[in-house]
């Protein structure tokens, strides 16, 4: 292109509003495979290569129905955000479950068993540690219902600089010992999600309080299990499930989420 039609697109641009890197950045998305042991795990990676040099990786933990384009919609937009992101298959072979009764058992296989979760988990960490565009010091994760109980679980074991969980269970396959967690930790919850209880709550913040994590628990008033979800309400419609979503509840945890990364890695 000529010099003269560069200056004449760049100006059209900023009549619009708009800058010249914004003319020239581009989201980037691929489906990768990788292994864990026997078993092929489909990913998603996203990144923008407007962006330069490395910069920090996130994990993005799927909901119970495994890794479908909801979990993909959240890569792409931390990818936005200037993040590399790698959606993670903790199913296996892109397993994707159409009803909750394939979603139970398909979470349960993980949840029950710490050694798979964290083999398959890791698996996707060093994918994604692996990239280009990624400073391997600065890793985060994300999850969303499954996917925050996942990521909640990981920080447990350590590996990662922070994690933020949206609905997602409180449970602890493994709690960790006294000062056990060094990552920060970022929860929102529902405040009507009949999912989780006081109790559960409780425990969590006072498990998280001795293992030393720098952690915040938000509640969201009136916000039901799934809330970030567009499609809850069909869900819920479809197949008797009490969720819904919540478009301020998904607005406020998604800033607090990028606040909450921005601090932590200083970008």
């Amino acid at each position: 292109m000529k010099k003269g039609m560069l200056t004449l697109c760049c100006l059209g641009l900023l009549a619009l509003g708009g800058t010249p890197s914004a003319a020239l950045a581009a989201l980037q998305t691929k489906e990768v495979d990788y292994r864990d042991g026997g078993v092929t795990m489909k990913g998603y990676l996203a990144w923008d290569d407007a962006v330069p040099g490395k910069r920090p990786g996130m994990l993005v933990v799927h909901e119970w129905w495994g890794l479908n384009d909801y979990a993909r919609t959240r890569a792409r937009m931390l990818a936005e955000l200037g993040y590399t992101a790698l959606a993670v298959d903790m199913y296996g072979g892109g397993k994707v479950a159409g009803h909750p009764d394939d979603a139970g058992k398909f979470a349960a296989e993980v949840t029950k068993n710490l050694d798979l979760m964290t083999a398959r988990f890791t698996a996707a960490l060093e994918l994604l540690k692996k990239q280009p565009t990624v400073d391997p010091a600065r890793i985060g994760a994300i999850g969303y219902c499954f996917g925050g109980a996942v990521v909640l679980n990981m920080v447990r074991q350590g590996g990662l600089a922070g994690v933020a969980s949206f609905h997602g269970s409180l449970a602890s396959v493994r709690p960790p010992g006294q000062g056990g967690v060094k990552a920060r930790v970022l929860v929102m919850n529902g405040g009507a999600d009949r999912f989780i209880t006081p109790e559960q709550i409780g425990a969590f913040t006072a498990e998280m309080a001795k293992a030393g994590a720098g952690f915040r628990f938000i509640n969201y008033a009136g916000a039901k299990h799934s809330f970030t979800n567009p499609d809850a309400g069909s869900f819920a419609k479809k197949f008797g499930l009490d969720l819904a979503y919540d478009a301020a509840a998904d607005r406020q945890s998604w800033d607090e989420m990028s606040r909450f990364f921005r601090e932590l890695f200083g970008k």
